[in-house]
């Protein structure tokens, strides 16, 4: 697959080639059934609630970040991280990319329920009740005490503001995100009491789907302008600022996450379900 960056403002990878799914990717089947592969297993099942007001999550253990170990000295050095992650998931067979847009944010304010109620720190099994208005972070690995070793030295870090940031992917089938990177240095940030700094990662619209944002600016400003003396004028100011605001935001906005069949469908997942089962029985 290759792979690029794009010739505008911020960070936005397109790539090109076959539309298989990658290393990192979802699978779906019928029921609402729900699978994060991670090469040939997976790490996470969730099945969507009959009520759709929710879903149930099961994770199990082996899922490893596709970012490389981050260096103490690197990141004090204090590079363009948002680059960084993208390059380096352009260049890993462990990823989530797959042919299309990629946009990349820095982001380091969130409603304070991202990173406290909506937080999931169970583990392995939790249930997300989005008629409660769920809208948080799914860890892809149980996560460390505040006064574990390696959290410990990150938190030292995090008091001198040189912490790297972790890496969030956006998913739109949990109204969510997933820890693909940076389990300790969230829990190093929020035991410090601060809002971990972080990386955004989600699928990018197509062409298309630019092109039908795009034309409702279009028609929109067309019909602006037919009634431009009926309006004072800074209220025209305003509608054009907003209209130019939104035609700028077009290239950066999200697109629904992809998922590909679950081979097996429902029989598979049930399957793996089982498997999820036994391993924890064997664990406790």
């Amino acid at each position: 697959m290759r792979i690029h960056r794009e010739h505008i403002p911020g960070c936005v990878l397109r790539a090109e080639g076959p539309s298989d799914p990658p290393p990192l990717h979802w699978e779906m089947a019928d029921g609402r059934r729900m699978l994060l592969r991670r090469s040939a297993r997976p790490v996470l099942l969730a099945r969507g609630d009959e009520d759709r007001g929710g879903a149930r999550i099961h994770r199990r253990d082996g899922y490893r970040s596709p970012l490389p170990p981050i260096r103490a000295d690197e990141s004090r050095g204090m590079p363009d991280w948002t680059g960084r992650y993208a390059s380096w998931l352009a260049g890993t067979d462990e990823g989530p990319l797959h042919a299309g847009r990629w946009v990349f944010g820095a982001r380091e304010v969130f409603p304070p329920y991202v990173w406290g109620d909506d937080f999931l720190t169970a583990w392995p099994d939790v249930h997300l009740d989005w008629n409660d208005g769920w809208n948080g972070v799914v860890p892809l690995r149980e996560l460390s005490a505040p006064d574990a070793p390696r959290v410990k030295a990150y938190r030292r870090q995090a008091r001198e503001g040189t912490l790297a940031p972790v890496l969030l992917w956006w998913t739109t089938a949990f109204d969510g995100w997933l820890l693909l990177d940076g389990h300790d240095r969230a829990v190093a940030e929020l035991a410090e009491g601060r809002t971990p700094r972080t990386v955004v990662l989600a699928r990018g619209k197509d062409e298309e789907g630019m092109a039908e944002d795009l034309a409702l600016v279009s028609e929109e400003y067309e019909r602006l302008m037919a009634h431009a003396f009926d309006a004072p004028a800074p209220a025209r100011q305003r509608t054009v600022r907003g209209l130019s605001d939104f035609a700028v935001s077009v290239p950066y906005d999200e697109a629904r996450t992809r998922a590909w069949p679950i081979p097996g469908g429902p029989d598979e997942w049930d399957r793996w379900m089982l498997e999820f089962r036994h391993e924890r029985d064997r664990d406790e």
